[in-house]
C-alpha cells in the first residue's frame, strides 16, 4: 500500500460526486442543438480544476467548441513541464432505446459506472484531478513536482476540426517537456498496459452517377451501366483473398513491426475467443501473417462503413438506379502519410470506375496522422513505472491503439516524447449505448498519475530527452 493509494481510496466518495455531476452534462459536440452544453461541461470542469487547486486555469474560444486549460506550476525551479491532453465533450447516443437507462443520468453497480462520456473521457479527465492531490499529499507538497498544464478538448468527438488552430493559437503556452494523453485505455483489470502507437485516419465517400435518372430494369438492363453494380466491384476489389488492401501504393510507406515489437504484442493475454466475445462476432478476419491484436493497432486497413444505392422500400421496385455509393475509412500506421493515401484512393477509384459512370470522391478533411510512440525515453520508463506500481508491481505491456485520435497534431506542435496513462477497458462500449467505466480502474489511475508526477519530477527536464 502506497500513501498515494491510501489517499485515493479515502476520496473515492468525492470522485463519484464529480462524476456525477459532470456526466449528467450531454456535451455532444457533434450536434449543434448542444452547443450550450459543451460550453457548461467546459466551464464545469474549469470549476473543478480550481476547486482542486490549479492557479490558473482558463477556458480558450480559438475557434470551436470551449477547450479548458489549467495551469499549476511547480516550486522547483528545474521542474520538467508536462502537459496532459483529455477531451470533456462526448459522442452521441444514438440509438437511444438501446440504453438500459438514460444515458446522462449515471448508474452505479457492482463496481461499474455507466453513462455517456463515463470512460470516454471525463472519468478519464477526473482521475487526475484526483491523482495531483494525491500526489501532493503522499509527498507533503504545496506545488506539484512538475509544472502541470492540462489541455481539455471541446470537439474530439466530431473529429477535432479546429484542434490544430487552438495548438497554434496557444503553442506558447502549451509548452512542455512531456505529453501525457488521457484518452486511450488497458488490456485488462489485471494487466497493466500502455498505448505506444495509434492510428492514423482518412475518411471518404464514393459516389457513382450513372443515368440521368432511374431506368426500367426490363427496358434498359444488360444494355447500360448500373451504378449499383459497379460501387459493389469498387469496394469488392479493395482487398484480396488474403485481406490485403489492393490499393496500388498502399503500403509502400509502413514502418513494419521489429521483432521486439512482436514478440511483446505476442505477450499481451487477448485470445481469439475473447475477442470474438467482447466484439460479439462469429469469426475473425483479416490481413494473413498477422495476430489478431497485430492488426487491431499495428497494420493499416481499408473498411467500408456503408454502401447503398437504388430503391430501399418494402417489396420490389426494378430499376436500374442512377446513383450509389459507399463510405470508406482508412486506418493508417507510422510513417503513412494521410495526404498521399488520399491520392492513391483516389486513383485506385479512377482505375475503378468504367465508361457510362461518373465518379467523385469527397473526403472528410484532411484526415489524422497516425502517432507513434518509442519505447526507449526516460517518459516512457517514468511511466511504465509509476503503472506498475499502481498494480502491485506488475509488468506493463505496449499496446497499439486501433482507433484514431488528434495525438499526432500534438506530436507536430510540441516537440516533446509523448506517452499514454488510460484506464478505459476494451468492454466499456465507448461510442457505444450502455458507456461504462470500471471504477477501480480510475481508482489506479489517478494513483499511477500521482506516481508519474513524482518520476517525472525526479528526473528533471535535461533527463527526459525532449528534441
Amino acid at each position: 500500500m502506497t500513501a498515494e493509494r491510501d489517499f485515493v481510496q479515502a476520496h473515492t466518495e468525492e470522485l463519484l460526486a464529480d462524476l456525477d455531476a459532470f456526466l449528467r452534462i450531454p456535451g455532444i459536440s457533434a450536434q449543434p442543438e448542444h452547443a450550450e452544453d459543451v460550453r457548461f461541461s467546459a466551464e464545469w470542469l474549469a470549476a473543478a480544476a480550481q476547486r482542486t487547486g490549479f492557479p490558473t486555469v482558463e477556458i480558450w474560444d480559438t475557434a470551436g467548441m470551449p477547450a479548458v486549460f489549467a495551469e499549476w506550476r511547480s516550486d522547483d525551479l528545474d521542474a520538467p513541464t508536462v502537459l496532459v491532453y483529455g477531451h470533456h465533450d462526448v459522442q452521441p447516443v444514438d440509438p437511444l432505446e438501446l440504453w438500459h437507462a438514460d444515458p446522462f443520468d449515471p448508474t452505479v453497480e457492482g463496481g461499474v459506472l455507466r453513462a455517456r462520456g463515463s470512460s470516454d473521457d471525463k472519468g478519464q479527465l477526473l482521475f487526475h484531478l484526483l491523482g495531483v492531490r494525491a500526489h501532493l499529499a503522499a509527498t507533503g507538497r504545496t506545488s506539484p513536482a512538475v509544472t502541470l498544464k492540462l489541455l481539455a478538448e471541446g470537439e474530439e468527438e466530431s473529429g477535432s476540426p479546429h484542434f490544430a488552430e487552438l495548438l497554434r493559437a496557444h503553442r506558447d503556452r502549451l509548452d512542455a517537456d512531456v505529453v501525457v494523453v488521457t484518452d486511450t485505455g488497458m488490456i485488462a483489470e489485471d494487466v497493466p498496459s500502455t498505448v505506444t502507437g495509434m492510428r492514423g485516419m482518412v475518411v471518404c465517400t464514393v459516389r457513382f452517377h450513372g443515368p440521368d435518372m432511374d431506368l426500367h430494369s426490363g427496358s434498359f438492363g444488360g444494355a447500360v451501366p448500373n451504378p449499383a453494380t459497379e460501387i459493389a466491384r469498387l469496394v469488392a476489389a479493395l482487398h484480396d483473398g488474403a485481406g490485403r488492401v489492393q490499393v496500388p501504393g498502399f503500403y509502400d510507406d509502413v514502418l513494419e513491426l521489429s521483432e521486439q515489437e512482436r514478440a511483446l504484442l505476442a505477450k499481451i493475454p487477448v485470445s481469439d475467443a475473447e475477442l470474438l466475445a467482447t466484439a460479439h462476432s462469429r469469426a475473425l478476419a483479416g490481413e494473413a501473417g498477422y495476430s489478431s491484436v497485430e492488426r487491431l493497432g499495428a497494420r493499416p486497413t481499408a473498411e467500408v462503413n456503408g454502401i447503398g444505392g437504388g430503391y430501399q422500400g418494402a417489396g420490389n421496385k426494378t430499376i436500374i438506379p442512377r446513383d450509389a455509393f459507399a463510405k470508406l475509412s482508412f486506418r493508417l500506421v507510422a510513417d503513412q502519410d494521410p495526404g498521399k493515401i488520399q491520392q492513391a484512393v483516389e486513383r485506385f477509384v479512377a482505375e475503378h470506375t468504367p465508361d457510362g459512370i461518373g465518379a467523385t470522391v469527397a473526403w472528410e478533411g484532411e484526415g489524422v496522422p497516425p502517432c507513434l510512440v518509442p519505447l526507449d525515453t526516460p517518459a516512457y520508463r517514468a511511466l511504465t513505472e509509476a503503472i506498475s506500481t499502481a498494480w502491485d508491481g506488475r509488468e506493463v505491456l505496449p499496446t497499439r491503439e486501433g482507433g484514431s485520435g488528434p495525438e499526432a497534431l500534438i506530436q507536430r506542435a510540441i516537440p516533446a516524447p509523448m506517452v499514454f496513462l488510460g484506464a478505459g477497458l476494451p468492454d466499456d462500449q465507448i461510442h457505444a449505448p450502455n458507456e461504462k467505466v470500471s471504477l477501480t480502474m480510475l481508482y489506479r489511475g489517478a494513483e499511477a498519475a500521482a506516481h508519474l508526477w513524482r518520476n517525472l519530477g525526479a528526473l528533471g527536464p535535461d533527463g527526459l530527452g525532449r528534441t
